[in-house]
């Protein structure tokens, strides 16, 4: 209701305005033919004086032209009645009782209030365009500082957070119209940030807690093994000895998997060292002789070189690739040996089931193992690959997994000195 009363007042308003134009239009109009009639009146009685019309009519251009179409009036002028009509005057007819004097010709008011009103419609139409220019620029420019580019920041900011840049601040004035809106943004990266912070501030001291609790294991594991090492000097008793050594086993078991916790704790925390030396390659004899307590293992011969290692950590590599061997396996195991490059090429296979095509990348992710064991009644981990290639990759060499439908070869890229 209240639009429909402003429509109708505007409109009424418009009418009003149209009411007053054409009014004052028709007075105009009238005015106009008195004058129009004056002149050819005075002009008819004062056809030789028609200097009068410069007294009469001062404010009007008054020419007169003969019946021939030539400037009479005022003299010396050099215009024809042809010449006047194409500038746009009103010619008026001066006749005498039907008889036909001359042409009086003034400037057409119409006209000339035409071209005025034309001229003036061209500087508004100039000014109207140059008003909405500027506010268009105004008002782009008061977008783009107060709607686009903080928008344009937000989006940035909520980039560099899918990024996981919790760090850089939302930089905002708190002027522009999203300024409380982008401070609550800003609140919320601080508390992802500090929720983040007591995150990993509480998963480092869960693996902190695993390498203590597995170095603390080891402690009543040596003291097993160590008395399963005196009671099998000690008892003569054939079934006591078989339980004796069955207990050593399962010991040995308990002491790897623990080894692997800690390393894999170490791994989580950034503190697993590898302190790598320059040695000959003989070492990798006694490393594999002693990794290999079921002689199962056929080796090549391994040609002369010095090699860039750590001792302990390729004991520990080599040892838990046959572990593995033994324990899935139980075949024997084939060792080669060749040159490839800047590295040792050490080639381990046996001769199991293998290992699926689209599960040789995951067997050396952490915890993983493979489809074909997870229901069988083999005990083990997930850790011996993943902390055997954490550790080739800290020696500055790579372990890569292959098989061929039957076994399965474990590679170990070793640096040359």
């Amino acid at each position: 209701m209240r639009y429909k009363r402003t429509l109708i007042l505007l409109a009424m308003t418009v009418a009003c305005c149209i009411g007053i134009f054409v009014m004052t239009g028709r007075q105009k109009n009238m005015s106009n033919i008195v004058l129009q009639n004056d002149i050819a009146e005075t002009v008819r009685e004062n056809m030789n004086d028609l200097a009068i019309l410069e007294e009469k009519f001062p404010d009007t251009d008054i020419l007169v032209f003969d019946t021939e179409g030539f400037c009479i009036y005022p003299g010396g002028e050099n215009l024809t009645l042809t010449k006047s009509r194409n500038n746009g005057d009103l010619c008026l007819a001066v006749t005498d009782g039907g008889r036909f004097l001359a042409t009086a010709a003034i400037p057409d008011p119409f006209f000339s209030e035409y071209h005025k009103a034309f001229e003036q419609l061209a500087w508004a139409a100039v000014i109207l365009f140059l008003i909405m220019v500027t506010a268009a620029v105004s008002f782009y420019l008061y977008i783009s500082r107060n709607i686009l580019k903080p928008f344009c920041r937000m989006k940035e900011f909520a980039g560099r957070i899918a990024m996981g840049d919790l760090d850089s601040p939302l930089e905002m004035e708190r002027s522009n119209l999203f300024g409380a809106f982008t401070e609550s943004f800003d609140i919320m990266r601080e508390e992802l940030r500090a929720s983040k912070a007591r995150e990993t501030e509480l998963k480092r001291k869960e693996k902190e807690l695993v390498a203590e609790l597995s170095h603390d294991l080891k402690t009543p594991i040596t003291g097993i093994n160590t008395i399963c090492d005196v009671l099998s000097l000690k008892v003569q008793d054939k079934y006591v000895l078989g339980k004796v050594e069955g207990i050593q086993k399962k010991t040995q078991q308990m002491e790897l998997l623990v080894t692997d916790l800690i390393t894999a704790a170490l791994d989580d925390l950034g503190e697993m060292t590898v302190n790598c030396t320059d040695e000959n390659v003989a070492v990798l004899y006694d490393i594999i002789r002693a990794a290999d307590t079921r002689s199962l293992v056929r080796r090549s011969t391994i040609p002369e070189c010095m090699i860039h290692i750590d001792i302990k950590r390729i004991e520990q590599v080599i040892g838990n690739i046959i572990g593995n061997s033994y324990k899935y396996a139980n075949t024997s195991i084939d060792i080669e040996c060749a040159f490839s490059g800047d590295y040792l090429k050490l080639s381990i296979t046996d001769y199991g089931k293998g290992v699926p095509a689209d599960e040789l990348d995951l067997i050396m992710n952490k915890f993983y193992r493979g489809k074909n064991v997870k229901d069988s009644d083999i005990d083990g981990s997930g850790l011996g690959l993943y902390i055997a290639s954490a550790l080739m990759a800290k020696m500055n060499g790579e372990l890569i997994c292959s098989s061929k439908g039957k076994g399965l070869t474990v590679t170990l890229m070793i640096l040359l000195s």
